[in-house]
């Protein structure tokens, strides 16, 4: 009986271990995110507050560079995280935060001021409610979150070809279709963080955690500016 208790409070205190380890992995997800968050923010605030600086960049082809550049990016960050260190990972993440930040710093001359914070907070809201659900939620997305990236890869598919076509009815369907996709995605990712700790947490590989974290960041972030962009389709006011 003895032996019984000694084993059962080992294993409470294992569990509570990982259960203060994941809030704090969750916290550095979150507090990464924020900062790259307020990178982007601040570079597209400067730029597209600037007209000399938006009809240099977006007047000339140097917009083609500014637009595809994160893209190209944040694959080669998947690439090389593995061999990057923790530190070289972060500075990575803002450096690609803030290559977005210029890639849509064009919204402030599209959009009024209001309209943009409006749609932000918007976004922020829902953003933190299904980000909760998702990390709160017993049921097991990752089917659904199969689903979502197949429907994501149709998405910039569609996004890419609508570039040429320039049809107002596609852009529609594409951005009703990108919220919702999103969406899923936010809550998606925040379980998949969760149980990609728990199921690492034992190993004690502080190293690969830190590297953890900052991809976990990066496709929040994501998740983020993309239903941040395609409610702006929305809920912006044109200038």
């Amino acid at each position: 009986m003895a032996q019984f208790d000694t084993i059962r409070t080992a294993g409470a205190a294992h569990t509570a271990e990982i259960d203060t380890g994941l809030r704090a992995h969750m916290n550095k997800v979150y507090g990464l995110m924020s900062v790259a968050m307020l990178v982007t923010a601040g570079v597209a605030w400067a730029v597209g507050t600037n007209e000399a600086m938006l009809a240099v960049i977006f007047g000339s082809p140097l917009k083609w560079v500014v637009m595809f550049a994160p893209l190209v990016m944040v694959f080669a960050f998947g690439a090389l995280i593995g061999r990057m260190s923790v530190g070289a990972a972060q500075l990575f993440f803002y450096v690609y935060a803030a290559a977005v930040g210029l890639s849509l710093s064009f919204i402030f001359a599209v959009y009024t001021g209001t309209s943009i914070a409006h749609t932000f907070l918007v976004t922020a809201i829902a953003f933190a409610g299904l980000s909760l659900y998702g990390y709160t939620t017993k049921k097991d997305l990752s089917a659904m979150g199969s689903f979502l990236i197949m429907g994501l890869i149709g998405l910039i598919v569609a996004s890419i070809v609508n570039i040429f076509l320039a049809s107002s009815a596609m852009a529609f369907a594409i951005s009703v279709i990108g919220v919702l996709i999103f969406a899923g995605l936010t809550a998606y990712d925040t379980q998949k963080i969760k149980n990609t700790y728990i199921e690492h947490a034992m190993h004690g590989d502080q190293e690969w955690l830190g590297k953890a974290a900052v991809m976990g960041a990066l496709n929040l972030y994501l998740d983020f500016i993309n239903m941040f962009m395609f409610l702006l389709q929305f809920l912006g006011n044109r200038e």
